[in-house]
């Protein structure tokens, strides 16, 4: 069988047995994952991190198992779509799938009272189990005890301590799982009754000799201030703006790094490929088309990073905490910040972490917000046009005043998500009630070097296949149409051009080839946002990728220039029309766009995630008409401003 895993499939064989691995959010469930099969599943102390199984291969003495990491669960009793899933999973009614052969039940030592009721669920189903404890480090740190040993007496089922993000205990456990048709099994179910059932967590507990963990004094003395509804607020805002220019002013030298590398590429093309065609292919569709984006890594890869150390510190739970607020504003429950939170990175794990929320009025509103959120593949396009519209040496106070225009964005992104989710929610269900919202604060930690490398290669990896896909084949695309009709020298003669000139034989191509017959074609839709022909091509073509608006432009700018594409850009001038000889990217042309990226669904994958979680075209069909008409209309209003503004500022 085939089952995702982090973004890919791993195929599995049909002999392997089948351990799934099932426990509470925040139990350590996909890091055990990660160790076991070396993979990279995404893992957070959120909860809604993981909302779809995962599975990889793992083999010991010549035997092979199909690992699979289940969305986090407090029980088998589902309110919500992804605790079906592990509902189903686990009764074996997934079509196709099966029952597992044996399962691993995650359990965290530091809330052991409250986890025995899921373990007592677990058991309950009689299949061949084993507890796999986890965070014993952290209960000894706080004065806890347990005695893992005595604990599988108790309950029946052995028991294997695990500490997953130092890789201790792995050993042991992968070790344990070649053994799994011996497991011992508990004699007797833990009682349904509730007063049995309390009776019985005290009974296993106190045979387990388990001291419960003392307070953390340190994370509630952070927490009096990060939670607070004031200091709180505005530290978070504090670190969004940190955060943005922390990317802007560490990302330009490793950028300028990359930009040099694409030149030394683009003048080995020229030097090397002496077929004309061939090396425009090669120097202006990959080198200026993907290579225009790749040079954007540095600042991908420097989000990210930031992104995995305020995950691994546990500060993101805080910020979900806080966003509560919000949330119930916006008629929504915290689990959707959640959702909202992962489609800062990609609005698809965004849409797929509704799964989450157990109220369907609550997933579609907040489907319809998602592709809101400032996702990662905006940022090239507003690092490009932010680079055009402000100066790196342009500061408010000590601070970039790029970065701060970034951080407007992303808050503009936010608002505009929050109120759209609020709109669709009144429309639905106007009276609807709030279900309650539990979080576990984590304590404080220091993230291991290996999980945000994880997690930074992860995320270089999907943008560099995007590049390598998607990108390229719409550069590619791109090309031909930026070149075709071919014009032979008669033509370009009785043009008024002499063929040798290279300058003014490109500046005549792209006057009249195909792409500018699509641009211009459809100059009555963006003509009042101030877009140019070529400007047009570019907001086409990022219908497959946001990402391809820049590679577009690459194009365009190096078909211009190819030694100089940015100062090609910056000079660009409208070759007709009633602006003839003026910058096409002006300071409102550039507001338009930015407010234009703000808001439009330029994403197909997108579109075809949500059309797959709402099971019609209804809901992807509202959401890329209401998106477009917000976009036109904010671009229109950015451009007018901007332009009057100007004027006023111009006016003696």
């Amino acid at each position: 069988m085939e089952s995702c895993h982090s973004g890919g499939t791993t195929s599995v064989a049909s002999d392997a047995a089948r351990i799934v691995l099932v426990g509470s959010p925040n139990a350590g469930k996909t890091s055990i994952f990660n160790r076991l099969t070396g993979l990279n599943a995404r893992t957070g102390n959120y909860p809604g991190v993981t909302v779809a199984r995962s599975t990889g291969l793992l083999t010991v003495d010549a035997q092979r198992f199909a690992v699979e990491d289940l969305p986090g669960t407090y029980g088998l009793s589902p309110i919500s779509p992804d605790e079906q899933v592990v509902v189903s999973a686990l009764s074996g009614d997934l079509p196709g799938i099966g029952s597992p052969d044996a399962l691993v039940l995650v359990v965290d030592a530091t809330a052991l009272r409250r986890s025995l009721h899921l373990v007592a669920e677990v058991l309950a189903l009689h299949q061949p189990t084993l507890i796999a404890l986890t965070l014993t480090d952290e209960l000894g740190a706080r004065g806890g005890t347990l005695d893992s040993a005595a604990l599988g007496r108790a309950l029946g089922v052995p028991v294997v301590g695990v500490i997953a993000h130092r890789g201790l205990g792995i050993a042991e456990l992968r070790s344990a799982l070649t053994s799994w048709r011996e497991w011992s099994r508990p004699v007797l179910d833990a009682p349904a009754d509730a007063a049995e059932l309390a009776s019985w967590v005290d009974s296993v507990l106190l045979t387990a000799r388990y001291q419960p963990a003392g307070p953390d004094r340190r994370t509630a003395r952070i927490d009096a201030v990060l939670l607070h509804p004031v200091w709180g607020t505005l530290v978070f805002a504090a670190v969004m703006v940190a955060f943005f220019e922390v990317i802007f002013a560490f990302a330009a030298p490793l950028q300028s790094l990359v930009e040099v590398l694409f030149a030394g590429l683009a003048d080995l093309v020229e030097r090397v490929v002496t077929w004309p065609w061939l090396a425009g292919l090669l120097g202006d569709a990959v080198l200026g088309g993907v290579g225009g984006v790749v040079i954007f890594l540095p600042q991908i890869l420097l989000m990210f990073l930031l992104v995995s150390l305020l995950e691994g510190i546990g500060y993101m739970s805080r910020a979900a905490f806080l966003m509560d607020r919000v949330m119930g504003a916006a008629g929504l429950e915290g689990r959707a910040f959640v959702a909202l939170l992962s489609s800062f990175a990609c609005a698809v794990p965004g849409i797929m972490a509704t799964r989450t929320l157990p109220s369907a009025k609550d997933r579609i509103a907040t489907m319809m917000a998602a592709p809101l959120m400032t996702c990662s593949a905006r940022l090239p396009v507003y690092i490009l046009l932010i680079g055009l519209l402000v100066s790196p040496e342009e500061r408010f106070g000590p601070l970039q005043v790029q970065g701060l225009v970034m951080f407007g964005l992303y808050l503009l992104g936010a608002v505009s998500a929050m109120v759209a989710a609020w709109i669709v929610k009144a429309v639905q269900d106007r009276d609807g009630l709030l279900m309650p919202f539990y979080m576990e604060m984590p304590p404080y930690r220091i993230p291991t070097l290996r999980s945000i490398a994880l997690s930074m290669w992860g995320s270089a990896a999907a943008f560099l296949r995007k590049c390598g896909s998607i990108i390229l084949v719409t550069t590619i695309l791109l090309w031909l149409l930026l070149n075709l009709p071919l014009h032979t020298d008669a033509e370009l003669r009785a043009a008024g051009l002499d063929p040798a000139d290279d300058g003014a034989v490109s500046a005549y191509v792209l006057d009249t080839n195909a792409a500018g017959a699509i641009g211009r074609a459809v100059e009555p839709v963006f003509d009042p946002l101030g877009f140019d022909w070529r400007v047009n091509v570019g907001v086409l073509a990022s219908l497959s990728a946001r990402e391809a608006f820049v590679a577009t432009l690459g194009q365009i700018a190096s078909a211009t220039d190819p030694d100089n594409p940015a100062d090609a850009l910056a000079a660009m001038t409208y070759t007709d029309g009633a602006h003839e000889g003026e910058p096409v990217f002006s300071a409102p042309t550039v507001a338009a766009l930015l407010v234009f990226f703000v808001y439009a669904l330029q994403c197909m994958s997108t579109v075809g995630v949500m059309r797959r979680e709402t099971g019609s075209w209804r809901w992807p069909l509202i959401a890329f008409g209401y998106m477009f008409a917000l976009a036109w209309l904010g671009a229109w209003l950015a451009h007018g401003a901007v332009l009057l503004a100007s004027a006023a500022g111009a006016t003696p």
